[in-house]
């Protein structure tokens, strides 16, 4: 996503990504685990400095870390880091977070301690590990992020921004390594149709989405601009189990995630190569077996037939109708793809739907809030390509457990797939946590994300990826004559 791109051009980890997303040296120069891989070491780089010049030490990193996971600084990440020694009981108020099991053993030695064999590596190329810069944020308070206040370690620190409309990053001449573009500009829009008019007229060089229209039309139009790659992101619609017509009613759920004919959505009104989806993690993550449920082969006519039983089941019949509100944040493409599955609602059910949108923050708030959400407009985009990145989501009572999804079976089998030494173990109960959680209709699945965007012909660097991570260091233009100004 672009906030998180932001976030890679300004700071960097002990573990950094290259253009493909592969794991590089960040502020590490090199690392090593221990055979059992309870234990990480860290050897950082020679001289490494904020954007501000100041020296940037082991000490700070550590500091960083226990920040991260104080329970008063409230990052909704920081589980993602359970398997480091002392973590859940830091989470949990029941230990200092000076407990936490990374030391600085000298100023230019980190390790990290495990109580469990994890994915350090990818872990810690999450903005969660990138160092804070703790005397801005003790100065300034909230505003320590404010350009002219924020002091980060990444390839760019920031020189303006302007809430709501654009950020203008500059290269950091204290940063480790050189990059070939010197200023970036990010601008904000949720309106796919305007970036479209910007690339067009030469203001935007790469836009966050593609914009509206047949992917047929829009390759005559742009195009190798146009870039179309798998993406590790799983598009659905969540349920609020908490409160009526959806607690205790599996029927229901169940009934309305038969009568979504995936087929037609992708290929019609998504239509940029988007795989029809059953479950919640997407394909394509190392050797995970992902689970279907037996109806995924059955033609629709099968499965609506099936929606019709359950819907009378559940209580409902076009006599008696289901009233129920689609909420989603602002968005062309979201209201397209709730409008499809409305009209196949009605049609095959008798359902009577209404779509709300709602600005960004209002729509977070109501989601999270589980008050006025029946049906919302879900989805997660891979932090770390793991099945258990997509399913954490639905265990307990966390900000991120939007449907309020509650088994204890779910809860018990997932926290086994946490602590599994051996990956294999590791993957195949992860694949049964995920069985559980679609044997229930938590959610109903619809599509497996591409990435889309519009790319200048002329910008050289930009690789797609399964995570969708383009640092803007490794851009550079193709022909300087016939580069932007």
């Amino acid at each position: 996503m672009a906030c998180g791109n932001i976030l890679r051009d300004l700071y960097e980890g002990l573990i950094a990504e290259d253009a493909a997303g592969r794991p590089i040296p960040g502020m590490a120069e090199r690392w090593e685990t221990s055979a059992d891989g309870l234990r990480w070491t860290f050897h950082l780089r020679a001289g490494l400095r904020w954007s501000d010049g100041q020296p940037l030490d082991a000490e700070q990193i550590v500091a960083s870390f226990r920040r991260a996971l104080d329970p008063a600084t409230g990052a909704p990440m920081a589980m993602q880091f359970a398997a480091i020694d002392n973590a859940i009981a830091i989470l949990r108020g029941e230990r200092d977070p000076g407990a936490l099991g990374v030391h600085a053993p000298d100023a230019r030695t980190v390790e990290f301690r495990l109580i469990r064999p994890a994915p350090l590596e990818s872990l810690l190329t999450l903005p969660l590990a990138y160092p804070v810069w703790l005397t801005g944020i003790a100065a300034h308070g909230d505003r320590h992020t404010r350009a002219g206040h924020l002091v980060s370690n990444g390839a760019y620190r920031l020189h303006a921004w302007t809430p709501q409309s654009s950020l203008r990053l500059r290269a950091n001449p204290h940063y480790h390594a050189a990059v070939a573009i010197d200023e970036v500009g990010y601008h904000v829009t949720e309106d796919a149709a305007a970036e479209r008019k910007r690339f067009e007229a030469g203001d935007l060089h790469v836009t966050e989405t593609a914009p509206p229209g047949r992917q047929a039309e829009l390759r005559r139009r742009f195009g190798d601009a146009l870039r179309i790659e798998p993406y590790l992101g799983s598009f659905w619609l969540g349920l609020n189990l908490t409160r009526p017509p959806f607690a205790d009613n599996r029927a229901l759920r169940e009934a309305l995630s038969l009568a979504v004919d995936r087929d037609i959505l992708t290929r019609a009104i998504t239509g940029m190569d988007e795989s029809p989806a059953w479950g919640i993690v997407p394909p394509g993550i190392g050797s995970y077996r992902n689970p279907s449920p037996p109806h995924a082969d059955w033609t629709q006519a099968q499965r609506d037939a099936l929606a019709r039983q359950r819907y009378a089941e559940a209580g409902y019949s076009r006599g008696r109708p289901l009233r129920v509100e689609l909420r989603y944040n602002s968005s062309l493409p979201h209201r397209r793809t709730l409008l499809a599955v409305s009209a196949m609602w009605r049609e095959t059910l008798g359902v009577h739907s209404e779509l709300r949108n709602e600005e960004w923050k209002v729509f977070v708030q109501n989601r999270r809030q589980r008050v006025l959400t029946q049906v919302f407009r879900g989805g997660w985009i891979a932090d770390v390509a793991d099945p258990l990145d997509f399913l954490g989501g639905f265990d307990g009572d966390t900000a991120l457990n939007w449907t309020g999804y509650h088994n204890p079976a779910f809860s018990a089998v997932l926290r086994e797939a946490r602590e599994a030494a051996d990956p294999a173990t590791r993957m195949r109960l992860a694949a049964e946590a995920e069985r559980l959680l679609l044997d229930d209709h938590a959610v109903i699945a619809l599509y497996h994300y591409t990435s889309k965007h519009l790319v200048d012909p002329r910008l050289d660097g930009w690789i797609g990826n399964p995570l969708d991570r383009h640092p803007s260091r490794f851009l550079r233009w193709r022909d300087v004559e016939s580069s932007p100004d």
